[in-house]
């Protein structure tokens, strides 16, 4: 079995910057927005969006944005797996070059789908 991919985009855009964590699965992206960027497991937690998923060109992909939308790089990537995932909560085991061990997206406010917090487990 082919293990699965995460990458860590920082989007420099005309609104500002963020960092997209995108989790590979099956034909898209997972995606989280994260206020700032996960280096390390000590610079959790970190508050973040589950935005609308995007496409898995974009485990590659470094360069402008169409439309105007701004510019990521790469920040990280690796391989992944999934220990446990619902509709609050997703565990994960990264394999990157920055990040290494479990995390856990966890989300945080039960009227919203997309407040999440990242954090080390």
């Amino acid at each position: 079995m082919t293990p699965s991919r995460f990458v860590i985009l920082h989007h420099l855009a005309p609104t500002g910057e963020h960092w997209d964590f995108m989790l590979e699965r099956e034909d898209h992206l997972k995606t989280w927005q994260m206020r700032s960027e996960p280096i390390s497991r000590a610079a959790c937690p970190i508050g973040c969006t589950l935005i609308k998923d995007h496409r898995k060109q974009f485990l590659d992909y470094e360069g402008p944005i169409s439309g105007g939308r701004g510019v990521v790089t790469r920040v990280d990537r690796g391989d992944y797996e999934l220990l446990a995932a619902d509709e609050d909560a997703w565990t994960v085991r990264l394999c990157g070059r920055r990040l290494d061990g479990d995390f856990r997206l966890l989300r945080t406010s039960p009227d919203s789908q997309s407040h999440w917090t990242f954090t080390a487990v």
